[in-house]
Order: structure tokens, then sequence, then C-alpha cells
């Protein structure tokens, strides 16, 4: 099981600490089937199975090993330190394999335990717990005595009982390593996530820029107006609070428009119901202006209620909207008549996001490989935009996104979970 266990892990993986394992385990099989006195093999056989396991035994070590093999020391006071740790894992691994009579897993342990008592300054590691699950069970056995009471009990071989206990070592060891990995990745993905955002802020700051010139110079021609009628001393008070309605209206659209700019720059984590109008038009109010600038045709389209409410990060679902209408912007650019429809649809279970563009065809070949990171048809593009797209949809959404050409154009259908 243990062999198994390991060889999927690496198909699935490609690590090779788990194929190394997996190898040592196959001859350490093989040894001890040669020596069973069940099975007539000879003594080469049983000696060249060892060579084998333990030579991938060294090479499991060494790619599971964490930390500097060769302690740095400044002065003689580390020097007498180290030295005396050492000893330690000499004398340890000496026990271990009087105890045991197999020196794969001495190889193992030894190499390990230098990994441990020479980096202690790095914290505690999955090896930590390798390495301390050994040394307890072998302090254990020496305390009580233990192998030469089961020697005498008669009991099958203690090497057996060695064969069951590294795996299980290994298992909650690869465990803790693939817990520790997961939480780099994630922390890996929120910080694409964020230089994601970064690389579009130029952009969208020009939007912006954009977004206010047009209220502002309301604004200026509403005091204007109103200075001219106070100037001719015909400023009466219905048409003075006429303006300023007018002006606060335009205040208001600047505020909501910094409000949703403000919103991708925010790291949020927290899942919660929200209406998806919501999160579209705070992307649409950012990418309006250069869509106007570029004369796109835009259609926004409710196939379902308005107050159609999804589960999930709000200001992820705008990034994702941002990013996909931003990708169809920069493919439109060299076609006449562009346009870019979002239509929002909804079955029972699901809310259905379409963005539809008539630019140009993907290839069938790049099709295949659009949401793959560091993927880009772009000769400037950093193809993390899409890889991202399909990572929160898929972790923050549990939803999913296809991508398919059309007669004209490209489709993009993204798929949520409906809120009840």
């Amino acid at each position: 099981m243990s062999i198994i266990y390991t060889f999927i892990r690496y198909l699935y993986l490609k690590e090779y600490t788990y194929i190394s394992y997996s190898i040592m385990q196959v001859f350490s099989l093989l040894y001890l089937v040669s020596y069973s006195p069940f099975f007539d093999i000879s003594k080469f056989y049983q000696d060249l199975f060892l060579l084998f396991a333990t030579f991938s035994a060294v090479l499991f070590s060494f790619t599971f090993y964490e930390g500097n093999f060769f302690p740095k020391i400044s002065n003689t006071k580390e020097l007498i330190i180290n030295t005396l740790l050492l000893n330690v894992v000499i004398l340890s691994s000496f026990y271990h394999y009087v105890l045991f009579e197999y020196i794969p897993y001495t190889v193992i342990f030894s190499i390990l335990f230098i990994s441990i008592i020479f980096n202690l300054r790095d914290g505690f590691k999955s090896t930590f717990i390798y390495v301390i699950g050994w040394a307890v069970f072998c302090f254990l056995l020496f305390a009580f005595d233990f192998k030469q009471f089961y020697t005498n009990k008669g009991y099958i071989d203690i090497v057996l009982l060695a064969f069951a206990i590294e795996a299980i070592l290994f298992t909650i060891s690869v465990s803790y390593k693939y817990k520790i990995l997961q939480n780099q990745t994630k922390n890996y993905e929120d910080i694409l996530l964020q230089q994601s955002k970064l690389v579009k802020s130029g952009e969208m700051i020009s939007n912006i820029t954009h977004q206010f010139r047009q209220p502002l110079n309301n604004i200026s021609y509403i005091l204007i107006n109103i200075k001219k009628r106070f100037d001719s001393n015909k400023l009466e008070k219905e048409y003075f609070y006429k303006k300023i309605t007018q002006a606060n209206e335009q205040l208001q659209f600047l505020s909501k428009t910094i409000d949703d700019f403000k919103e991708f720059y925010i790291p949020s984590k927290l899942k919660e119901d929200f209406c998806i109008k919501d999160a579209i038009d705070n992307s649409l109010t950012v990418l309006s202006a250069d869509m106007k600038r570029k004369k796109i045709d835009f259609i926004y389209t409710f196939n379902v209620n308005e107050d159609i409410k999804i589960n999930g990060i709000k200001n992820e679902l705008a990034q994702i909207v941002l990013s996909i209408i931003s990708n169809a912007i920069d493919a439109l650019n060299t076609i006449e008549n562009p346009k870019i429809s979002l239509e929002v649809d909804a079955t029972d279970a699901e809310v259905l996001l379409k963005i539809h563009n008539n630019g140009k065809q993907i290839s069938t070949n790049n099709l295949k490989k659009i949401f793959k990171p560091y993927f880009s048809t772009k000769k400037e593009g950093s193809g993390i935009g899409l890889y991202l797209v399909k990572l929160i949809i898929e972790k923050s959404f549990e939803g999913k996104i296809e991508v398919e050409n059309k007669k004209v154009g490209v489709l993009f259908t993204l798929f949520f979970e409906r809120t009840i």
C-alpha cells in the first residue's frame, strides 16, 4: 500500500521525493522476500536488493531534506556544539541500526536527523515529525529493553515492525509538508492577484481620469451659471437649488467611481452572499470610459431578476469581469464596429455570466492553453490574467469557466452556484 500510495503521488505531483521513496520500498519488499525463509533466494540477490534500497534511501533523504546540510561555523563555540550534535546523530543512528538491522532506514534517519539539529533556527518542519517519531520510538524500545523481550517471545522479525512504523511516519510527514506547500501556494496566488491588479492600475487610472473629466466639467459649468445669475441679480431660489442638486449628482458619481476603484485593491477574503449586478457595475464604472473612447458598442443584458445573488468575494468577481472585458477591449483594437455583450442568465441551480466580443477567434491550439499561467497571445502580456480568473472562480466561488469560438468572435461563460 505504501508503494502504491507514493507512486500515485509521484504521478500526480511529479516530485522526486515520492518516486525515490517508492523505489526504496520496492527494493525493501524484495529484500524482505529474499530474507524470508519461505523463499529459496540466494544471498547475492538479498545483498543486491539491500544495496539498491540503500541507494534509493539516500536519494529520498536528500530530496526530502530541509535546510543546509553543512552548518555555518564562525567560532570555536559553534564548532564544539556542532561536533557534539554530530556525535548524537552518530550514536542515535548506530543504535537505530542495532535495533532494526536494516541500513536503508538508518540512512534516512541519520540524514534527516542532521537536517533537524543543524537547522534548528529555521523552525520545526515536516522532517521534525519524521525524526522525532523515530527518536521517541527508539528511546522507548531502549528504555524497556523491548528488542530482547520481542526476540525471546519468538515473534516475527522486528524489522517488519520497522517497515510499518517507517511508512506511517513518512505518510504523516508528507501530509504535513503538503499542507505547508498548500499554504505557500495560497500566499503565492494572493500575491499574484495583487500583482495582477497593480499591472492593471496604470490603465485603470487612465480610465478613472477620463471618468472624472466630464463630471468635473459639468460642475464647472454649474458654478459658472450660478455666478452669472448672481452677478446679474437673477439668481432665483428655485434655480439655485436645482443647480445644487445637479452638482451633488455629479459629486456622487465621482464618489462612487472612487469607491469602485478602491475595491480592487482591498484584499478581502470574507465570503458573503452578494448581488452579482453590484460587482459587475463596479467593473463597468472603471471600464466604461475606455469603451466609450474606443467606440465599443457595449450591450448589458439581465435575463433574470437583477437582485440575483451568489456566494463568494465581491471584489474578486469584479476583478474577474474587469480582466475578461479588458482582454476583450484589447482584442478589438483592429476590429471595425467593435462590440462586447455581457449577459446574465440563470438556471434553478446556477448563475451564468456570458461575455462575448466580436474580435478574432482564438486558435484551437491556444484555446487549450489560455488558462495556463504565463501563457499569453499578446507581446506585452504577463500571462497571469486569465490564469487568475480561472483560479478565483474555482477556489473562491467553486464555479467554472469555459471559452469557445463563436461564428463571430469569442465567448467566455462563467458558472456560479446560485444562492437560494
